[in-house]
Parts: structure tokens; sequence; C-alpha cells
């Protein structure tokens, strides 16, 4: 039982008709406005790549920034005496809801670009401002491509741009942290790059996994202190998959973590 949110377990008849009694304000205003937003901070920031890719990444911060205000979400990021803005690391987070994006890149200050399941792209102006920023596409259905998307990132991680991956590979439906894929931990190995554990805890209460019913809410970003990976090596990597989803899972709630 969740201790922290004790009607965020679902199924939740209490949360549906908070979500229900809220959903005017969701369709009639932030609706509209995430729609407006996108459309204006995408275009900008398509335009300012022209000259610098590095001042048009926080159109998206501003955008997202804006948007979580707009749902009436707050959020608060914890542990940032871990990151020194000067490095670059694969950020490891786990994803329990689409406002996970959001929160991060609303809030979260530093130069990073998103590794994106690939269908992103066809997203109107929100896809082509990504792939112009540099935001990294995978095709998840195909190993090798994916492999081939991530090793096209290399040179995109330097002078302490970081790159973003959800290790569980798609948010989860109720909120659990899901097991952990290899590809991002491939990568950190193959780069030696230390793996930066991110724990974002209630986006799943503003939004859950699958569903469009918002709620105003609180998230709760935790910035664990980055892992070595040079100390584990490639015979290691199991290892190193259960101590990043150790530490990350000590950022959530006993329900969020379920049996990390």
């Amino acid at each position: 039982m969740n201790k922290d949110y004790p009607w965020f377990r679902p199924p939740s008849k209490l949360r549906l008709w908070l979500a229900l009694l809220y959903s005017p304000w969701t369709w009639a205003v932030f609706i509209p406005i995430l729609a407006a937003t996108t459309a204006f901070w995408g275009l900008l920031a398509v335009a300012i790549c022209k000259f610098s890719k590095r001042i048009a990444f926080h159109c998206g911060t501003a955008w997202a920034f804006f948007l979580c205000i707009m749902n009436f979400t707050w959020v608060s990021v914890k542990g940032r005496k871990h990151v020194d803005k000067k490095k670059s690391y694969v950020i490891m987070c786990n994803h329990q809801s689409q406002f996970d994006i959001l929160s991060f890149y609303g809030f979260w200050g530093y130069q990073f670009r998103w590794i994106m399941k690939k269908e992103l792209r066809d997203v109107p102006v929100l896809g082509w401002a990504c792939e112009e920023i540099g935001h990294v596409f995978i095709d998840r259905s195909n190993k090798q491509k994916a492999i081939a998307s991530l090793n096209a990132a290399r040179p995109l991680l330097e002078g302490g741009i970081s790159v973003l991956i959800f290790p569980e590979g798609s948010r989860s439906r109720d909120g659990r942290m899901r097991q952990f894929k290899k590809g991002g931990f491939m990568m950190a190995l193959q780069m030696g790059l230390p793996i930066l554990p991110v724990s974002i805890s209630g986006s799943g209460k503003v939004l859950p996994g699958k569903s469009v019913l918002l709620l105003p809410g609180k998230v709760t970003i935790t910035i664990h202190e980055p892992i070595d990976v040079t100390k584990y090596g490639m015979e290691k990597r199991e290892e190193l998959m259960r101590d990043v989803r150790h530490t990350i899972g000590q950022g959530l709630s006993e329900w969020e973590r379920s049996d990390a």
C-alpha cells in the first residue's frame, strides 16, 4: 500500500472522480495552451537552432515549465550537488507518466538530450523541433537500428551535454518501476560515461500511464550520486543494472519502487 498517496494505487475511484471534476480545465484551457505553446516554442527553437542548439534547448525548458504551472503542478529537485554541469552523464530515470517529460525538462536546468522513441518524430512541430535541437530518436522494434542511433549520439555528449534514457523502455501502467532494458547501460559502458541515477516520484499521480485524465500535484525529482561504470565493465553489466535500479528506487515511495 502506498502510504504517501493512499488513493494513488490503481484502480482508484476517488482519483477518477477528482480528474473528471478537473477535466473542464484540462480540455478547455490546458489542452489548447499545450497545442499553442508547442507550436510557438517549437518553431522558435528551430529558428534559434540555426545559430545555437544550446540556446534552442532552453525553449523546451520554458515550454515545459509553463505547462507544469498551468496544470498547477510544482516540481522540486533534490540533490543538485551531485551534478557537475561541466561533465556529461548518461542520465537514467524511472518512467511512470508522460508528465515525466514536462517535469524533468521544465525543472532540470542543465543541458541534455533525450533518447526518444521514433514515433515521437511524427508529432507535429514537436518532433521536428526535437530533431533540430539534437534529441535522439530510436527504433525500439529494431535492436540494430536502436544501437546505431545510440552510437550516433556520441558526438553530442561533450561540454557538459548529457543524454537522458528511460531504462524501462516505456512508461509504467500503474506507477510501479518496471525492469530495466540493457541498451542504455551498453551505451554508458562503451562510452565510459558515468550514469546519473534520477528518481521521479509523484508524476503518476498527476497523469497515470495510458490515461488522459490530468490532476494537479507535486512531483519530486531526486538526483543521486553518479555511478562510475568503469568499476563494472561489460562482465558486470547485470550488477550495474541492479545497482542503478536499486539507487533510483531509493527516491520513490514504497508503491512506486515496487520490488526495487
